[in-house]
């Protein structure tokens, strides 16, 4: 009998979010049933491969069906994303309940595939491929579908597939492709279904967002505009931006309009300019300061994130120190920090000066310290303040207790009743965490 169960495991960053939300709607407009893990006949793996870590999760996760499969012979296994494009021939090989391996790139070919291993359960599908810029997509009609997301009240848009850029630790290019936008009509017409269908927050996606529109003749501060002001959207994200493309025609856009939030995640990767020569990046220590002042200039009550590498090959006590005095000078409001991991295939991985692991993670700590003792710093200097808040989920822990975010991306945790859910209210703070902050309905 032909499976109709399937359950979709997400790992790894906000673009992974957003190819499984598109295949699971298509299965459920097909008749399919999304059930829990134990009940399912196919499981559709979406992981990651940016980092050593998130791999070693994902083996372990597929090692797990090893008894399930001994005992009844399923479920069977989906592995994709940028994981499956690294690592999926070895899972084929390696595990027979693994049916179906697929890169970032094949997400319009999965509905398809997914149910040809259901029909035929001994077949075995491979969809990767070696064409850095063919990419099969997923249009919706708007009149018939609804996308199934993680999240009724916020959603995501890609609008741009790759990297071009090559820095010396990433394994991006690699696993998801050269860069190519997306047609702005196509990611207007999916952000007015997003809207028509109860949606407040949108949060344009890529792997540099601001690099839209090089390869088609456009640029980003024009498709944000545009998205901005469309009927309806409250709010408007975008995530992640290269620092060498960040131009003052994007801030422009943001201090202009109030739909266009806030916040900026604008990835440093390091303080020192040797290391950011070393990683590929094309820009300096300060030519990066003196983008974060411009920025701020124009932008008061900014949200400035960052993601930041400690450990590079090479790096030197100097350096390190680099990276500490940047986040002293620049106090970011949270850093993505991380130990600098190995990633088979590119230059960083065979470079001389590799720091043992001990040191990379002693240097991790120290820098987490000082970003947690800045982050509560700045949380605990608004606290008497109101900011309109956007209540989007239950609160991990504590019953009657929701959470949401503020226009600049913090986190708030209040009581209040689940009728809110979706709704912009008003919050007092009262109180404030390195993480999050606490308040009260106004």
């Amino acid at each position: 009998m032909t499976a109709k169960k399937f359950c979709v495991k997400v790992y790894g960053c906000q673009m992974n979010v957003y190819d499984a939300d598109r295949v699971r709607t298509v299965l459920c407009s097909r008749g399919w049933q999304e059930v829990s893990e134990d009940e399912a006949d196919i499981v559709m793996i979406t992981g990651c491969s940016v980092r050593a870590k998130a791999e070693q999760k994902v083996w372990s996760e597929l090692g797990l069906y090893s008894p399930s499969w001994k005992k009844s012979q399923r479920p069977l296994v989906a592995l994709t994303g940028c994981i499956a494009q690294r690592i999926g021939l070895n899972a084929l090989n390696r595990f027979p309940y693994v049916r179906l391996v697929a890169g970032p790139r094949h997400i319009g070919l999965l509905p398809d595939a997914i149910e040809q291993i259901a029909e035929h359960p001994k077949s075995r599908i491979n969809l990767l491929d070696d064409d850095p810029r063919e990419f099969h997509g997923l249009s919706f009609d708007s009149d018939n579908v609804t996308i199934k997301r993680s999240n009724k009240y916020k959603a995501y848009v890609t609008i741009a597939h790759g990297c071009d850029n090559f820095c010396t630790y990433c394994i991006v290019p690699y696993v998801r492709g050269r860069f190519v936008s997306r047609k702005p009509d196509e990611v207007l017409d999916e952000c007015r279904m997003l809207i028509d269908d109860g949606v407040k927050e949108i949060t344009l996606l890529g792997q540099n967002v601001n690099s839209y529109g090089k390869d088609i003749g456009l640029n980003f501060s024009r498709l944000l505009e545009n998205v901005a002001r469309l009927d309806g959207i409250k709010r408007v994200r975008f995530v992640t931006s290269l620092p060498q493309d960040f131009t003052p025609d994007i801030v422009d856009v943001m201090a202009g309009n109030e739909t266009v939030c806030p916040s900026l995640n604008l990835p440093v990767q390091s303080g020192s300019t040797r290391i950011l020569r070393l990683m590929n990046r094309k820009y300096t220590r300060e030519e990066y300061i003196e983008k974060v002042n411009m920025t701020r200039s124009k932008i008061p009550g900014l949200g400035l994130t960052t993601d930041l590498i400690v450990g590079f090959p090479g790096e030197t006590d100097e350096d390190f120190d680099d990276s500490m005095s940047l986040l002293s000078e620049i106090r970011f409001d949270l850093v993505h920090s991380a130990a600098y991991s190995e990633r088979e295939g590119t230059p960083a991985a065979t470079m001389e000066g590799a720091l043992p692991v001990d040191l990379r993670l002693s240097r991790l700590n120290t820098l987490n310290e000082l970003q947690d003792s800045i982050t509560l710093s700045i949380n605990e200097a608004l606290t008497g303040e109101t900011f309109e808040v956007l209540v989007d989920d239950d609160a991990p822990k504590g019953e009657g207790l929701l959470q949401g975010r503020t226009a600049s991306d913090k986190v708030v945790i209040f009581e209040g009743k689940r009728s809110l859910l979706g709704q912009f209210v008003n919050v007092k703070i009262t109180e404030a965490e390195a993480w999050c902050l606490h308040g009260v309905l106004v």
